[in-house]
């Protein structure tokens, strides 16, 4: 329990660092009081454009492989037989950190580009699979709420499938375990886009586009 526990803390940490606040800082301004109010890749995008977009995916990202790295370096000699489990920890850890900064008041994003570095440095088969799977989307679509919700069911499905043919080679009950914080994270990720699950219902959720934005 306690290289659980010392895993959520280490990712947590990681979490904090605001990628889209401090681009919002350097342009004098709170990016959560601007778009959608949500301190992540899509509102930097929207609200600063492409190159601050493409740094807080990059910076969000890196936090989370990071987190992980830490850990399995931490844990290599007294915890390597669990190390995948440690990992996906961490990755909790720093989506919660993300999500909800204890030195932002909790107000955050959503953990979708902190997610992204999460499968990076997990597993890179998935990482690929949802790199797929999202950009064929948003190339049908132009929805990333749509694209980061099916990527994430996606990345829990070959995450299980994966884990029952003994790919990260821990004992069942680890195993399971894992499933269980990647359902957390993955229904965490439904819960924070719940609003644009009801614009999507409706058809009034917002659109990307990468050489202009307009409403969809």
């Amino acid at each position: 329990m306690t290289e659980r526990l010392v895993s959520l803390l280490i990712g947590y940490i990681f979490g904090l660092f605001q990628t889209s606040y401090i681009i919002g800082k350097m342009h004098k301004t709170d990016i959560r009081e601007h778009g959608s109010g949500n301190a992540g890749t899509t509102n930097a995008l929207r609200t600063f454009g492409k190159k601050a977009g493409a740094m807080t995916l990059l910076g969000d990202c890196l936090k989370c492989v990071l987190a992980i790295v830490a850990v399995r370096l931490f844990f290599r000699n007294s915890a390597s037989d669990i190390l995948p489990l440690l990992a996906i920890y961490a990755a909790a850890g720093c989506v919660l950190g993300h999500n909800f900064p204890i030195n932002l008041g909790f107000r955050g994003g959503k953990g979708i580009a902190a997610s992204v570095g999460f499968l990076l440095a997990f597993d890179w088969r998935l990482f690929v699979l949802c790199a797929v799977v999202f950009f064929v989307i948003f190339a049908l679509t132009h929805y990333v709420s749509l694209c980061s919700l099916t990527a994430y069911l996606v990345a829990l499905i070959a995450l299980i499938v994966r884990g029952e043919h003994g790919g990260y080679g821990m004992d069942p009950s680890h195993t399971l375990e894992m499933y269980v914080v990647m359902a957390f994270l993955t229904c965490l990720a439904f819960w924070r886009h719940r609003a644009n699950i009801v614009r999507l219902a409706h058809g009034k959720e917002n659109k990307v586009f990468l050489g202009k934005s307009k409403k969809g």
